[in-house]
């Protein structure tokens, strides 16, 4: 059959193989998820003068602290 060192060099490299894979499934999972909360659209509440963010896409959305509607900055 095998040899010893040729089983133990099989095995090293197949658990090499799955520690790189979950290595590389977790950090494009987390940069994912990194992404979705960084993309934010900014609001500003022109009745109680606060700043508020918003999911990004959404183009009108009321105020956290007095439910005003209001539209999004555009720089």
């Amino acid at each position: 059959m095998f040899e010893f060192t040729t089983a133990v060099v099989v095995y090293c490299v197949i658990v090499a193989a799955a520690f790189i894979g979950l290595w590389l499934w977790y950090d494009r999972r987390d940069h994912r998820r990194f992404e979705r909360e960084r993309r934010k659209t900014a609001f500003h509440c022109i009745r109680c003068d606060m700043l508020y963010a918003a999911p990004k896409g959404t183009e009108v959305c009321p105020c956290p602290r007095c439910g005003h509607e209001n539209v999004r900055l555009r720089f």
